[in-house]
């Protein structure tokens, strides 16, 4: 029996994924690559002091590992998910830049270690440019392209508009036609588009990449 696809894009994301940590350690990230999630997690908590205040931007990936519930059970969190109202939510989304470990994932990664992330609100970037000790990206091997262009593209053409699904009462162009029309839409998600080419101070930005489809 041949191999499969998923046999054959597994042994390229483990011969594509160390060659990304290099990139991303030149640009004073640090950066690991895990085949499985189970190690990648573990190799997250080891990366948090026990008495760090954590917190985190809204993340498909982090769901999809359980990240979340994780930090609640393990550490002190700011957890924008309790708030009861937009305004609360707001003033939550402040106190994160103050936390010591904010978690996220990301948009894009270009194969040169550089990050391209849009925010509709802009906390989430906030905190990934200044605010916490230390921010830690958890991508899927997915969320890697060739370049940076073909990395913003990513970002602009295939995250912004399938992330616009998650938020129905949001009614930019996209919404509907699933495709990014560059709109001004007050309800637009591409407000703040924020491309990260080095990591300052150094290793202050941690990325730890799966080799697994997650998020969008």
């Amino acid at each position: 029996m041949g191999l499969t696809v998923k046999d054959i894009e597994t042994t390229r994301n483990d011969k594509l994924g160390p060659k990304v940590v290099e990139a991303f350690k030149k640009r004073h990230f640090d950066a690991w690559y895990f085949s499985n999630r189970e190690d990648a997690i573990k190799h997250l908590v080891s990366l948090i002091p026990s008495d760090h205040v954590v917190s985190w931007g809204g993340s498909l990936t982090m769901e999809a590992l359980g990240v979340q519930q994780m930090m609640s059970e393990k550490y002190k969190v700011i957890d924008r998910g309790l708030a009861a109202n937009p305004e609360e939510r707001t003033e939550i989304d402040r106190k994160a830049l103050t936390c010591d470990t904010f978690l996220t994932g990301t948009n894009a990664i270009s194969e040169d270690g550089q990050l391209v992330n849009i925010d509709g609100g802009g906390n989430r970037v906030a905190a990934m440019c200044f605010g916490p000790k230390q921010v830690i990206v958890i991508a899927g091997m997915n969320k890697i392209r060739k370049t940076l262009d073909t990395a913003t593209a990513r970002a602009r053409s295939i995250a912004a508009p399938a992330n616009t699904q998650r938020f129905p009462a949001l009614k930019p162009p996209c919404n509907e036609t699933g495709s990014c029309s560059d709109c001004m839409s007050p309800d637009s998600v591409c407000t703040y588009i924020v491309h990260t080419r080095l990591c300052k101070p150094k290793g202050r930005i941690k990325v730890i990449l799966i080799n697994e489809v997650l998020g969008l």
